[in-house]
């Protein structure tokens, strides 16, 4: 029998789920499979797909000749439960449920614990693990306040939904480069993709981050960000839309979509180094927008900030970088991390469960 020594990481997303082997830190293969929209429409609920999924997942494993033999761990990406703190969660009953059900939302990302739980006990491995969910939330009593208490969450309930697993695993390698400890600094780090999430990172806790999914922060390629809640209000009663479409607004249609007809930040680059007035004009706003959720979060720390991560798929245009680092170079240095390292986060996670080293916590 082979001797166990991979990690398997599931990470589901909206139309396709990652999923990759790793022997330690070392990527061995990632694949990104696909599922066709008129596939992923057959059915009804985000939960229905939990066996087409996994069945890919498996299907991968044997195209690359994986044998369950040789996978000593399985970490998924976390879903849309009750917040937590950050940390290696071991996947229960309590949080397989509330990942059934989407308690804070019905994403694709909800199957990662249940598709990693399944399999890790279909090949004998008892338990699976997920890692600094997405809805992690530590921010502090007073942060929480809106200024309406009809409008403030109920923290046992609801919290900010954000760019957790990258943003940690960012401000981990920095701190790695930098030869400290992530607990001992202050980082702020911003996720720039298809959503935006900044968050200040106070000696290993995120006290502040804005809710990315559904307003509040910057637009981005297809979210809204903050807007004006009295024309909100106005749009909302005016007979024009329904509560979905103005979901969408908001959450899918915002942003350079709703600007431009397109969620390709690329395209709106090149656009706009060609000339392109209106894409130049979302460019310089966009920058703006990120700058302004950058230098707010100085104040949380009393602007004692030892560096600024940028990060995300956004993160590839020298550009927006440059103009962001213009704007915010003088509270702290700035450094670029291309892309995002969710599934090397889940496999490093995975590497200290097996080392023993990780403290792992209960989902209650």
């Amino acid at each position: 029998m082979s001797e166990k020594k991979f990690t398997l990481v599931i990470n589901p997303g909206a139309t396709s789920t990652k999923a990759s082997i790793y022997e330690g830190e070392t990527e061995v293969f990632t694949e990104n499979i696909k599922h066709p929209i008129e596939e992923i429409q057959n059915f009804k609920e985000v939960a229905d797909q939990f066996d087409y999924r996994k069945q890919t997942v498996l299907d991968m494993l044997q195209k690359h000749s994986v044998s369950p033999s040789e996978i000593a761990i399985v970490v998924g990406r976390g879903g849309l439960t009750r917040p937590c703190e950050s940390g290696i969660y071991r996947v229960n009953d309590v949080m397989k449920q509330e990942c059934h059900e989407g308690v804070q939302g019905k994403h694709a990302c909800n199957l990662g614990a249940l598709i990693a739980d399944s399999i890790a006990k279909e090949i004998g491995l008892g338990d699976a693990y997920i890692a600094d969910p997405g809805i992690v939330d530590e921010r502090l009593d007073h942060a929480r306040i809106t200024g309406h208490p009809v409008f403030d969450m109920d923290p046992h309930r609801e919290g900010v939904i954000w760019h957790c697993l990258n943003q940690k695993m960012t401000a981990k390698l920095y701190a790695r480069e930098q030869g400290k400890r992530y607990e001992d600094m202050n980082l702020i780090i911003a996720h720039l993709g298809g959503g935006v999430s900044v968050g200040i990172h106070n000696h290993g806790r995120v006290v502040e981050v804005n809710r990315a999914l559904c307003g509040l922060g910057a637009f981005s390629p297809t979210r809204a960000g903050s807007i004006n809640a009295s024309k909100l209000i106005d749009v909302c009663f005016s007979g024009k839309y329904s509560k979905d479409d103005i979901k969408k607004m908001i959450t899918a249609e915002g942003g350079f979509v709703a600007y431009l007809g397109t969620n390709d930040a690329y395209e709106v680059e090149k656009k706009a180094l060609a000339g392109d007035p209106k894409c130049k004009l979302l460019v310089d706003a966009f920058c703006y927008q990120v700058s302004l959720e950058i230098s707010r979060l100085a104040a949380v720390v009393n602007g004692k900030v030892d560096a600024i991560l940028l990060t995300g798929g956004i993160a590839y245009s020298k550009p927006w970088m440059a103009q962001i680092q213009e704007k915010v170079e003088w509270i702290a240095p700035v450094k670029v991390y291309k892309g995002e390292n969710e599934m090397l986060a889940l496999a490093i996670c995975g590497k200290e469960v097996l080392d023993g080293v990780a403290q792992i916590k209960e989902f209650v």
